[in-house]
């Protein structure tokens, strides 16, 4: 069973870019915040465009999916597995602090050049030391000034951890899997409710293995003749529910008990948007297409660099020419995320694979029997001293 599906490295890739989004609007919104044109962007479908927090959802069970699959396999290495995993996280998260550290260092971080309490103020480091890189780089914390997106990382982490418990959990249930992805999003609207994060999002990795020890029947049911409306009317609704906490806001206030409700409902329209990737015929070939494609292969690195070059940019320019960080930032996040791509990530797998390959001959050579003595087991020897006795 191949964990490689096109059509969900197109949507990763997607997603990306809608983080990437998120972040300029975050930029602009101190100038444009209150009038009607980011009221109507913020509070319409057009959010699904640069709806970054529901974005990182769509990764997360993106994940609980790809990384599961290969785990069902009769003779996977869970060892190989886990070594190579944490090469594959930790090195480019790494490589990403070094070069934001250095942008900290090039370009002064001057508080009179951004608007105070904005993303660029609350979210961007102001200096930097080792010990900031290197705890950054441990992905122990909550929070991260350095590169604000690796909070999103230290749940990848944590999953890819705590897999083989996912991945039995999902096995045990596989037979209600409906059942137990509806209680699954359930518990994620509960931590909605209680400002919990493991409640939010570790639940969405375990849909995403629910899909994944499901993936043949899925693929069935996806297969099924549907009436013409049937697969655009669920994306959507997916996509709805996804963005349904922005687009309810004029009539449930941000903060109130109704909105967080109906923000739990967002980890559900992450599901759907998954399924629709994977079974609307429209949206596999789009998804499939170059462009899509391309961005998928870049996906991770354009996640590990756009803050740092958004952050900085802002710097530069001051955030009140927002338009000018959107119009320099955005391609040049594309082209460096494109760079880092191959030259910090590509070989980052490689020596991840090289490690697993290791660790997977080592632990065969452990697991070996011991090998015999030189001439042989002494128990298979004649007993002399017998023989010497009777000649005595």
């Amino acid at each position: 069973m191949s964990n490689r599906i096109p059509s969900l490295d197109g949507l990763r890739g997607v997603a990306a870019v809608v983080v990437l989004l998120y972040h300029v609007s975050l930029v602009a919104r101190p100038l444009v915040d209150g009038t009607d044109a980011w009221a109507w962007l913020t509070h319409s479908p057009a959010k699904v465009v640069f709806a970054g927090t529901e974005a990182v959802l769509v990764f997360f069970v993106l994940s609980g999916l790809v990384v599961t699959l290969p785990a069902l396999r009769a003779r996977f290495d869970w060892p190989a597995f886990m070594s190579s995993r944490l090469i594959r996280l930790y090195a480019p998260v790494a490589a990403s602090l070094v070069f934001a550290a250095a942008l900290v260092l090039l370009v002064p971080r001057d508080l009179s050049r951004v608007v105070e309490g904005s993303w660029s103020d609350t979210a961007q480091a102001r200096e930097v030391s080792l010990a900031m890189v290197l705890g950054e780089a441990s992905l122990a914390p909550v929070t991260y000034d350095l590169n604000n997106v690796l909070w999103s990382l230290r749940w990848e982490l944590i999953f890819s951890l705590a897999l083989p418990v996912f991945v039995g959990a999902a096995l045990l249930l596989r037979r209600r899997a409906l059942l137990a992805a509806i209680v699954a999003l359930g518990v994620s609207l509960l931590g909605r409710l209680v400002d919990l994060e493991a409640l939010v999002y570790l639940p969405v990795f375990l849909v995403g293995a629910l899909i994944a020890v499901r993936m043949e029947d899925v693929r069935a049911w996806a297969a099924r003749p549907r009436r013409r409306g049937y697969w655009p009317a669920f994306a959507v609704v997916s996509v709805m529910l996804l963005i349904a906490s922005w687009v309810t806001r004029p009539l449930l206030p941000s903060g109130s008990i109704a909105n967080a409700a109906v923000w739990g409902l967002s980890a559900t329209g992450a599901a759907g948007v998954l399924l629709v990737a994977l079974g609307w015929v429209r949206a596999r070939r789009a998804l499939e297409g170059r462009t899509a494609q391309w961005l998928g292969r870049t996906s991770f690195s354009l996640y590990l660099v756009h803050a740092p070059i958004l952050g900085t940019l802002t710097y530069v320019f001051r955030d009140e020419r927002w338009w000018a960080v959107a119009l320099i930032g955005i391609p040049a996040s594309l082209l460096i995320g494109w760079a880092f791509t191959d030259l910090v990530e590509a070989p980052s797998q490689r020596l991840a694979k090289r490690l697993g390959k290791r660790v997977s001959k080592a632990l065969k050579r452990f697991q070996q029997p011991p090998a015999e003595p030189l001439g042989g087991d002494p128990s298979d020897e004649p007993d002399q001293s017998a023989g010497s006795a009777r000649r005595a």
